[in-house]
């Protein structure tokens, strides 16, 4: 395992990488000389070439794949684009959740940019793109009012995960975006971490599944 700058690569090899995204870390650098720090930035620091394929929002942690070359990346970037890299996600949401622990449950509702409020995103039935997510409840917390769950997001909508579990009553604490300001602050940052990564290697074809549990 290699630990750069407080980005940690659960697994590397010629082709690829697979990194630990801290939680306010950009994935990409943004606009501005105080946005230069990234993900990208730091991992081509020590793995020079190295391609996004996919990206996290800022405030989310956990497993991001990156490509060491342009045959690798293009490969990658087709089996995101084919639903064929499956990921799971973890998150603590507001309220206890009425749900069969361990059983699967879809949310299935469209989503559409809010064009006056952008980067934001909202439910619309008549101009969203269909959007699927699978969650399923781990565990109640009673004393806090809260569940813990994994997500699977079968498409991948911009704050597909944030906006569903808003829409549905149970927003993602520490969601600046989507979550009211007492949910905001029940946790310093967004309680949503990308756990889980798995596909097919972009070059033996050889299944690769990768674990990073979440810190909170």
């Amino acid at each position: 395992m290699t630990l750069l700058a407080d980005v940690q690569a659960v697994h590397e090899d010629a082709d690829l990488l697979v990194l630990q995204k801290p939680a306010g870390l950009l994935c990409v650098p943004g606009r501005g000389p105080d946005k230069q720090d990234c993900l990208s930035a730091r991992a081509q620091q020590h793995w020079p070439g190295a391609l996004i394929v996919h990206r996290l929002d800022q405030a989310t942690s956990g497993l991001v794949l990156m490509a060491r070359h342009i045959d690798a990346q293009r490969r990658l970037s087709h089996a995101f684009a084919e639903r064929q890299v499956h990921k799971r996600y973890q998150a603590v949401v507001w309220g206890l959740l009425a749900a069969q622990e361990g059983a699967w449950n879809e949310i299935n509702l469209p989503i559409a940019a809010d064009w006056e409020r952008r980067p934001l995103r909202v439910i619309d039935p008549a101009h969203g793109k269909p959007s699927l997510t699978r969650w399923r409840l781990l565990g109640h917390h009673p004393a806090t009012g809260t569940s813990r769950i994994e997500l699977e997001p079968v498409t991948g909508r911009t704050h597909q995960l944030r906006v569903h579990m808003a829409a549905v009553g149970h927003p993602i604490l520490g969601d600046a975006l989507y979550a009211p300001a007492e949910v905001q602050a029940l946790a310093p940052r967004l309680l949503l971490h990308a756990s889980h990564l798995a596909f097919a290697h972009p070059s033996t074809g050889e299944p690769l599944a990768l674990e990073w549990a979440a810190d909170f």
